[in-house]
This record gives C-alpha cells, sequence and structure tokens, in this order.
C-alpha cells in the first residue's frame, strides 16, 4: 500500500515547528482536515515558497505518517487569491471563515461541501467585499451542518410576523413568543435571503445596521453550535 496521496485543499492556519518548519492545517474533500509538516519552509530557499499560507487553494502530495503528522512532499498552487491576501478588510473576512472550518472539520473524514463551500466563499470574497460574506457563509454552514436557523416563520407558531431571534429556540420569533435578542424587519429579509436561495442578492446590500445585525445573529449561532468563542471574530469587529 502507498505511503504518499495527492489530494487538493485549502490552507486553513500555520504554525511554527523547529527553527526552519511549520505545521500546516488544511482541509481536504476527500480527507477532510489535514495536519502536515512543511519542512524548511521558514528558510529563505524553501521549495514551497509562499504557496502554504492561509486561504491558499493547492495541490498537494503528502506522505503519510505513522502519528497524527503527515509530511507534504509536493505543492502546487491552484488559487492564490491574492486579492484577498492584499487587502486587509477581505483578509479578515477570510480569517473568520477558516477558523470556522478549522473548528468544524475532522481529520480522516471526507467534507467535500464544506471544502466546496469554503472555496466558493473565498472566490466570491475575492470579487465581492460584501459585508454579509462572512455572516452568510457561517449561515451556510450550520444549515450544512444540519442545525440551520428557521427564519421564513416563528419556531414556535409558524408567524411571519417576527420580532426576535432565539439560538435556544432554533430561529426566529414571533411578538407573542418572543425570546431571545430583538431583530428588524431588514435583518430578517437578509436572513431569508441568505438560506432561502437568494444568496447574490443578499451579498449585494450594502453594510448597514441591518447587516451589523445578520453579523452579529450569524456569529452567535455559530458560537452556539460549537460552545465556544470564535477568537478571530473580533478582528471583524474592530
Amino acid at each position: 500500500m502507498s505511503k504518499y496521496y495527492t489530494t487538493q485543499a485549502i490552507v486553513l492556519r500555520t504554525y511554527k515547528l523547529r527553527e526552519a518548519d511549520r505545521i500546516i492545517v488544511l482541509v481536504s474533500p476527500d480527507r477532510g482536515m489535514i495536519r502536515a509538516v512543511a519542512k524548511g519552509i521558514r528558510k529563505t530557499k524553501s521549495k514551497f515558497g509562499s504557496r502554504l499560507e492561509p486561504t491558499t487553494h493547492v495541490s498537494l502530495q503528502v506522505h503519510k505518517g505513522k502519528s497524527d503528522l503527515d509530511l507534504i512532499t509536493q505543492v502546487e498552487t491552484l488559487t492564490h487569491f491574492r486579492t484577498i491576501r492584499e487587502d486587509l478588510s477581505r483578509l479578515t473576512k477570510a480569517i473568520v471563515m477558516l477558523e470556522a472550518v478549522d473548528q468544524i472539520v475532522l481529520p480522516g473524514k471526507p467534507a467535500v461541501e464544506l471544502h466546496g463551500m469554503l472555496l466558493g466563499a473565498l472566490k466570491t470574497l475575492e470579487d465581492n467585499d460584501s459585508a454579509l460574506v462572512a455572516p452568510s457563509f457561517f449561515l451556510k454552514l450550520l444549515a450544512v451542518e444540519g442545525s440551520g436557523p428557521i427564519v421564513d416563520q416563528c419556531v414556535a407558531c409558524g408567524s411571519t410576523e417576527v420580532v426576535a431571534f432565539s439560538n435556544e429556540e432554533g430561529g426566529v420569533m414571533c411578538e407573542n413568543h418572543r425570546t431571545g435578542i430583538p431583530v428588524s424587519t431588514p435583518a430578517v429579509e437578509q436572513l431569508r435571503l441568505i438560506l432561502g436561495g437568494h444568496l447574490g442578492k443578499a451579498l449585494n446590500q450594502q453594510a448597514s445596521v441591518a447587516t451589523k445585525e445578520v453579523e452579529k445573529i450569524a456569529t452567535e449561532a455559530l458560537e452556539f453550535f460549537l460552545e465556544r468563542r470564535i477568537r478571530t471574530i473580533r478582528l471583524l469587529e474592530n
């Protein structure tokens, strides 16, 4: 049985290992999370260059290790996402989405849909620095995980006239059953666009009080699902 495998993946994060190496954490459609060492990557003349930086979409050859760390032997850049990497606003949104995926993807478990969603979100962000790119990704991520919030009607009674959002109840609430946090009509409309198959229209919304509401709702919903804070989300707030 071959000790080598090839795959495509998106770099989620990296961290130092010894003097010249790095551990690279990636999401792959067929292998889920991959944790692998890139030897010598921190040297000036590294054969990997800048091809293993967060957000980069790559094709890899990897040697399967005996531990949970594999060894990257070859890398080819498929998409560099240069516009994202050179723009602080876009890069901040991208890093937040990478952390969200990092918290959900599992090693050794195929993540075809998750990888495809992240790749699509990065391509969208490359072209459109929308205020709703990251919140939309969070909400879609929850939907894929089977925990998408109900936004088309009150969770308790089915009324379409809603005034609040509750993570505990799993979606929007009407006046009679309200709990959670208040939500405005424009924010509800944006939530319905995102989760109702009209993402493109939602992403064309200008930054506003309503988009801030959606960002707060999506972030808190994902953190409620993960049962932990998303550390990098504070970058968006700043």
